[in-house]
Protein backbone atom coordinates (compact mmCIF):
# COMPACT_ATOMS: atom_id res chain seq x y z
CA UNK A 1 0.00 0.00 0.00
CA UNK A 2 0.94 3.79 -0.74
CA UNK A 3 1.33 6.47 2.33
CA UNK A 4 -0.01 9.85 1.22
CA UNK A 5 1.44 12.97 3.16
CA UNK A 6 -1.12 16.03 2.89
CA UNK A 7 1.03 19.17 3.99
CA UNK A 8 -0.63 23.00 4.44
CA UNK A 9 -4.17 21.82 5.33
CA UNK A 10 -5.72 24.77 7.44
CA UNK A 11 -6.37 24.10 11.30
CA UNK A 12 -9.86 24.53 10.75
CA UNK A 13 -10.27 21.40 7.83
CA UNK A 14 -7.77 19.09 10.25
CA UNK A 15 -10.18 19.93 13.55
CA UNK A 16 -12.79 19.52 11.22
CA UNK A 17 -11.81 16.16 9.88
CA UNK A 18 -10.75 14.74 13.39
CA UNK A 19 -14.57 15.64 14.43
CA UNK A 20 -16.17 14.33 11.57
CA UNK A 21 -14.19 10.73 11.62
CA UNK A 22 -15.71 9.47 15.17
CA UNK A 23 -12.57 6.83 14.48
CA UNK A 24 -9.27 7.28 13.50
CA UNK A 25 -8.72 10.30 11.67
CA UNK A 26 -6.59 8.49 9.49
CA UNK A 27 -9.80 5.98 8.37
CA UNK A 28 -11.58 9.07 8.04
CA UNK A 29 -9.39 10.33 5.49
CA UNK A 30 -9.13 6.77 3.30
CA UNK A 31 -12.91 7.02 3.66
CA UNK A 32 -13.10 10.71 1.98
CA UNK A 33 -10.69 9.20 -0.94
CA UNK A 34 -12.65 5.80 -1.05
CA UNK A 35 -16.01 7.91 -1.35
CA UNK A 36 -14.40 10.81 -4.28
CA UNK A 37 -12.82 8.52 -6.09
CA UNK A 38 -14.17 4.88 -6.65
CA UNK A 39 -16.88 4.40 -9.18
CA UNK A 40 -20.40 3.86 -8.35
CA UNK A 41 -21.56 0.51 -7.61
CA UNK A 42 -18.06 -1.04 -6.80
CA UNK A 43 -16.53 -1.25 -3.28
CA UNK A 44 -18.25 -2.32 0.27
CA UNK A 45 -21.72 -2.55 0.23
CA UNK A 46 -22.22 -1.60 3.53
CA UNK A 47 -20.50 1.27 3.34
CA UNK A 48 -22.77 2.50 0.24
CA UNK A 49 -25.36 1.70 2.05
CA UNK A 50 -24.54 3.79 4.99
CA UNK A 51 -23.92 6.72 3.21
CA UNK A 52 -27.38 6.23 1.37
CA UNK A 53 -29.45 5.58 4.39
CA UNK A 54 -32.42 8.01 4.55
CA UNK A 55 -31.73 10.30 7.66
CA UNK A 56 -34.55 10.25 9.77
CA UNK A 57 -35.71 13.60 11.69
CA UNK A 58 -34.23 13.84 15.32
CA UNK A 59 -37.90 13.29 17.05
CA UNK A 60 -40.36 11.45 16.23
CA UNK A 61 -43.91 11.65 16.43
CA UNK A 62 -45.17 9.64 20.00
CA UNK A 63 -47.03 6.67 18.21
CA UNK A 64 -48.53 5.21 21.55
CA UNK A 65 -52.17 6.32 21.20
CA UNK A 66 -52.31 4.78 17.56
CA UNK A 67 -50.67 1.71 18.70
CA UNK A 68 -53.72 1.87 21.47
CA UNK A 69 -55.99 2.44 19.37
CA UNK A 70 -54.94 -0.33 16.69
CA UNK A 71 -54.65 -2.73 19.53
CA UNK A 72 -58.32 -2.14 21.12
CA UNK A 73 -60.06 -2.20 17.24
CA UNK A 74 -58.44 -5.77 17.20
Amino acid sequence: MVQLTVRGVDNEIAAALKARAGRSAEAEHRRILEEALRPEGTGDFFEAARRRRIKLPPSLPDTTELLRRDRDEA
